[in-house]
């Protein structure tokens, strides 16, 4: 078990949450895991690190959508965002797989930001760190433990 998917669970396992661990195929989509863990890719969370005017951030969104660095900065009246590097990314998460981040910012100490139709979903399924662990649990003990802010910050797939 890698460290990053170990701290997930104890996290988890300390603050009394019920989740299901989902092993699958290697995957570096999220809407290939989305597949494969059997989640609608309208509700399999991505996490996806941003810089937002001088600090890192966590944005969390359906894998079936694109972020719009515009559309969150208008949302956090934001000068400025930008996607991390994959260098930038493995410096703010060393114990996890590039692309492959829980959406747990708390774990990082960054900021989070949840899309609404994540923060709509009974459950939140996501990565938990590698290209083949994902947790499923329910929105409600996610909100909880990580207090994310709910922005609008995507353009669909389809538009």
């Amino acid at each position: 078990m890698s460290a990053i998917v170990k701290r997930l669970h104890d996290l988890l396992d300390r603050s009394g949450v019920t989740y299901e661990i989902l092993h699958h195929h290697t995957d570096f989509r999220a809407k290939t895991t989305a597949e494969d863990t059997h989640t609608p890719p309208r509700e399999f969370a991505k996490s996806i690190f941003l810089w937002i005017d001088g600090q890192y951030a966590l944005a969390v969104l359906p894998a079936s959508h694109f972020l719009s660095e515009a559309k969150l900065a208008r949302s956090l009246d934001a000068k400025e965002v930008r996607l991390a590097s994959e260098f930038e990314m493995e410096d703010l998460c060393p114990d996890c797989d590039v692309g492959a981040a829980p959406p747990f910012g708390n774990l990082y100490d960054l900021p989070v930001y949840v899309h609404p139709i994540i923060a709509r979903d009974e459950m939140i399924t996501f990565n938990a760190g590698t290209h083949e662990d994902a947790v499923r649990m329910a929105y409600d003990d996610y909100e909880r433990l990580v207090k994310p802010r709910v922005v609008s910050m995507t353009r669909h797939e389809q538009e």
